[in-house]
């Protein structure tokens, strides 16, 4: 990192600027009274190789350690509770955290209120100020044997026992836990046992909290997740716990309504498909936490997503009648008013290409984080911008247009966006990078996305756009590809209508911007956009240059033998591949390997459950048996998510042999 600039191939520089010291604001809370904000500043460090984040208010860092997060009010306002993560050698979902209160109207130290051994999160102070509700996971003995050569076998009896980015998860469940504000006592586990639990929110009288966790024998079959009543003293009164719902859906992050007669929530009462819009929904409950008669959807008034991308979180309560949620509309995510009896849809709060990643709201005044294509997220209080901490790179951003293009069938229209190179010039033609979303259910959108501003800054023209099986449209749209076998919603199945739409966004940015050279076209995609690298290279390879094919699926067969959520594809794909297997080696795009001639780049982590590597393995060898074209780069000690929350170092080593790759095959 000694290596001035100027001795730096250009791509480095690039990757190198965009990422190290970049800045970005989130969870913001503000106070009870309205008058001040905390927030979360996190900084990416590729000297520290790890990012950091502390805690601010109002206008300054408050804290002082490199990895806290978490800031929480007491309810009178006189402190601020916060997690604090001091040994990283582990990686950031492992090692000691702790648990801190600071003093904020008067003088005095902050203080460490608990450590706990496997992460600390998800904190909630009780109304009275007695009490702070947090999650940690429950390790089992065997690790405390530092050596795995040490540690008893793990007896694994259910699905989704490993998760990406996590690892185990089943022999150290995530659980609520409770500890006494003024430091005495140690931290009590209210939820102990095999399960996994999260998201608590206090009842006004600080008699129980509503969680939601699945709980149910079956849960690893059915997928269900629910709400429950948990008493505060539960872990001496197990028996008081109880379930809000039916185990026929997904109920999830729980806030309880100001009066406590109230429990809103973010879920869907529809298990057969991922591919779907969720709703905010408002259940009654009883002064002893029992559900007193079947829930609303409050928002269903309005079509749309409201399990956001850029920050799944719960809604927050205005009043009695009103609360506050966010959701996904054709690329952009805004802020609403939602009517806690769903009599009216809901009222858009926020307005233009923005995408609001967290919220808050006290005493009338709203707080939001939120960022836009050519800035990473700020703090907004009302629609004033108080923070810049990404002003120094926004000023070296690159903005983007927005046009739209038929789909192949005539039947909608497909949002998309394009971005001219830096130092653009209208006389000349650039070469075309075309990117495909994961997911399927994302989308693209009005955000900072890093990976469009490396591209531009090297030189091409990025398009990307939202095909049919993605988000942030209704709900015919994000199910247009599931199987044609699906017993819910049948479609085209991965593949079909969504290569179709991908082919209409490039055709729509190259008939329509002249700049776009049609000679010199590549393509990029990860995860779900991997397979449409894979099937595009099999099926369309003469469209491309090159295309890079980055932690995707090639075979959904393997993947759903082997992936962390395995058994969970059905609801993609419809049968299980017990069931026929036929629905998905069909619709695997290495069956058509032999027909692939375009160049192609491989790239992978060694650690991704999600996609495991053997997706990738299993196309590079077929590639080098048919003596075809390929690049193949592992990434070691990364999982699914090392575009996005990588360290620092490898994700400028992974955009460096992008954009030259690209440089070269594009030239």
């Amino acid at each position: 990192m000694s290596e001035s600039t100027a001795e730096k191939p250009l791509h480095t520089v690039i990757a190198e600027r965009l990422i190290d010291g970049r800045s970005s604001v989130g969870q913001p809370k503000i106070s009870p009274d309205g008058s001040r904000v905390a927030f979360v500043v996190g900084t990416a460090s590729l000297e520290m190789n790890s990012g950091t984040s502390r805690i601010w208010i109002d206008d300054a860092p408050v804290s002082s350690g490199d990895h806290d997060g978490n800031p929480t009010w007491s309810p009178d306002g006189r402190f601020l509770a916060f997690t604090s993560r001091r040994n990283d050698q582990n990686g950031p979902k492992k090692g000691e955290s702790t648990l801190h209160m600071m003093p904020i109207t008067q003088p005095g130290e902050t203080r460490q209120l608990c450590s706990m051994p496997d992460g600390l999160g998800d904190l909630a102070w009780s109304p009275d100020g007695s009490t702070i509700a947090f999650t940690s996971r429950t390790q089992d003995d065997r690790y405390t044997n530092e050596s795995v050569a040490w540690q008893a076998p793990r007896k694994v009896e259910r699905f989704f026992s490993r998760l990406n980015g996590e690892d185990w998860v089943f022999d150290r469940p995530q659980h609520i836990y409770a500890i006494a504000a003024n430091g005495t006592g140690i931290p009590r586990n209210l939820t102990p046992g095999e399960f996994q639990h999260g998201s608590p929110a206090w009842l006004p009288d600080s008699s129980g909290l509503v969680i939601s966790a699945q709980r149910h024998d079956t849960w690893d079959t059915d997928l269900a997740e629910d709400l429950y009543f948990v008493p505060s003293d539960a872990d001496t009164n197990q028996d008081g716990i109880r379930c809000l719902t039916a185990h026929d859906g997904t109920f999830a992050l729980p806030c309880v309504s100001p009066d406590g007669s109230s429990v809103a929530f973010v879920g869907t009462g529809e298990l057969e498909t991922l591919a779907q819009n969720f709703k905010v929904g408002v259940i009654p409950i009883s002064a002893d936490g029992l559900a007193e008669s079947d829930f609303t959807w409050a928002s269903g008034g309005l079509d749309r997503s409201f399990l956001c991308m850029a920050g799944p979180q719960a809604p927050v309560w205005e009043s009695n009648s009103t609360l506050l949620a966010s959701a996904e509309d054709r690329g952009d995510t805004h802020l609403f008013r939602v009517a806690a009896d769903g009599s009216t849809a809901p009222e858009a709060l926020t307005s233009g290409r923005i995408t609001v990643h967290s919220y808050d709201s006290k005493e009338g005044t709203i707080v939001t984080s939120r960022s836009m294509i050519d800035h990473t997220p700020e703090l907004y209080v009302g629609d004033d911008k108080r923070t810049s901490v990404g002003d120094v790179l926004a000023a070296q951003l690159l903005g983007w247009e927005k046009f739209a293009t038929p789909t192949a069938d005539g039947t909608d229209e497909i949002d998309c966006w394009i971005m001219r190179p830096a130092n653009f010039d209208g006389s000349k033609t650039y070469p075309v990078l075309l990117n495909v979303h994961g997911g399927p259910f994302t989308q693209y959108g009005d955000y900072f996305f890093d990976e469009a501003q490396m591209q531009a800054a090297a030189g091409f023209v990025v398009v990307l756009g939202n095909p049919r099986g993605g988000s942030g449209r209704h709900t015919e749209w994000g199910q247009a590809i599931l199987g044609p076998k699906h017993r819910h919603a049948p479609g085209s199945g991965w593949g079909h209508l969504d290569v179709d739409d991908v082919l209409s966004i490039l055709d729509g940015a190259l008939d329509s911007y002249a700049f776009c050279d049609r000679d010199r076209v590549g393509m990029i995609g990860g995860s779900y956009g991997g397979f449409m690298a894979t099937w595009l290279a099999a099926n369309h390879g003469e469209r491309f240059k090159g295309i890079c094919s980055e932690r995707a699926v090639n075979n959904l067969v393997s993947e759903e033998w082997s992936s962390d959520i395995a058994t969970a594809f059905r609801t993609e794909h419809g049968p299980s591949h017990i069931e026929d297997v036929d629905v998905y080696a069909n619709h695997s795009p290495i069956k058509d390997v032999h027909k692939i001639n375009v160049p192609m780049l491989l790239i992978h982590s060694e650690e991704d459950w999600r996609c495991p590597i053997i997706q990738a393995e299993e196309l590079w060898v077929a590639l080098k048996l048919l003596g075809k074209e390929v690049d193949f780069y592992r990434f070691a000690g990364e999982n699914h998510e090392l575009s996005r929350s990588g360290s620092p170092v490898h994700r400028v080593q992974r955009a460096e042999i992008i954009l030259d790759w690209f440089a070269a095959k594009l030239a």
